[in-house]
């Protein structure tokens, strides 16, 4: 496993175990995951060395972080837990109030990384790092996060905390390499966290789908999956699937191994069971060359997906 030390927060494995799935209904995994796979998942994760665990106050309405907790039980004191604040009305008393609901829920005295979910385009930033501050000075947080800004903003988020704000949670993969242009170089240069969550486009990546072979469930919605950027992302797969054949592995792992072999990135894929967690673990010991780094670069950056609303235009001509 590789490690990030992260000022405020501790030693990050690169490879982390996102946790959206745990308790929500959507994702069709049921209770029986929710009682015993999440667990099964967490421990396992443990003992392949991974260090960081993220989760939200709005997965599953505070349920995924009750299930993690209960799966790290006496670890969780050791590892890199993320949570996130859902920034409606963040003024500071609530700010504050739901960084204690949320530490509550995980039993931790101290939440390693405090995230703000999402820009609130009403609220500055500067209102809401008024409820971040006393938060750390008290260390009741290690540190500040965010997620989903651009880079403008998280430099505002900066400014209004006096201090770094550590990371930026953003969707990144091959399909959605848009954090290339600014987040990653930022990110390097100032010496922060970029994590990247759906680093597998929802399992696009892995090469399992086609124009004849759409997901089900949650995915369907994703315009990614739609029969043209279905169509369009076949270069990109190819070439995956050339990478991955080079080092006897899977288009999902080289996928990985493509974002880990980025500065200062972090993948945080979710997992349905304890061989999806190993095999997504396993990506951290694949060492893509310069070229196949490079052929990667250019083939996501020639992918150039149609727009949510044209995928929505030809679901309906192909239903009538």
């Amino acid at each position: 496993m590789r490690y990030l030390d992260v000022p405020g927060v501790g030693l990050v494995s690169r490879v982390g175990l996102g946790t959206w799935q745990f308790g929500s209904r959507e994702w069709g995994y049921g209770d029986a995951y929710a009682q015993r796979s999440a667990h099964d998942i967490v421990r396992r994760a443990l003992e392949l060395g991974v260090t960081f665990f993220d989760t939200a106050e709005v997965y599953a309405f505070g349920r995924s972080e009750r299930i993690l907790s209960d799966a790290l039980g006496d670890d969780r004191h050791d590892a890199v837990v993320a949570t996130k604040l859902l920034p409606v009305a963040p003024f500071p008393p609530v700010v504050r109030h739901r960084a204690h609901a949320s530490a509550t829920r995980l039993r931790l005295p101290r939440i390693p990384l405090y995230q703000v979910h999402q820009p609130n385009p009403l609220v500055r930033d500067s209102v809401i790092m008024r409820g971040m501050t006393p938060l750390l000075d008290e260390g009741r947080i290690g540190a500040v996060g965010v997620s989903n800004y651009s880079l403008d903003r998280w430099r505002e988020a900066d400014a209004a905390l006096g201090r770094p704000v550590v990371s930026n949670q953003v969707q990144f993969s091959l399909a959605t390499p848009g954090p290339l242009d600014d987040l990653v170089p930022f990110a390097e240069r100032e010496d922060r966290v970029v994590i990247a969550y759906s680093p597998l486009a929802q399992g696009l990546l892995g090469g399992r789908y086609d124009v004849d072979h759409r997901p089900s469930g949650v995915r369907a919605a994703n315009p990614l999956f739609g029969t043209e950027n279905l169509r369009r992302i076949e270069p990109l797969l190819a070439t995956l699937r050339e990478v991955a054949d080079a080092h006897d592995a899977k288009p999902a792992q080289a996928a990985l191994a493509w974002l880990l072999g980025l500065p200062q990135v972090v993948v945080i894929p979710g997992a349905s069971s304890v061989e999806q967690l190993e095999f997504n673990v396993a990506a951290a010991d694949l060492d893509l060359a310069p070229d196949e780094q490079q052929a990667l670069t250019a083939a996501a950056r020639t992918f150039t997906p149609v727009s949510a609303g044209r995928t929505f235009l030809d679901s309906l001509r192909e239903r009538f």
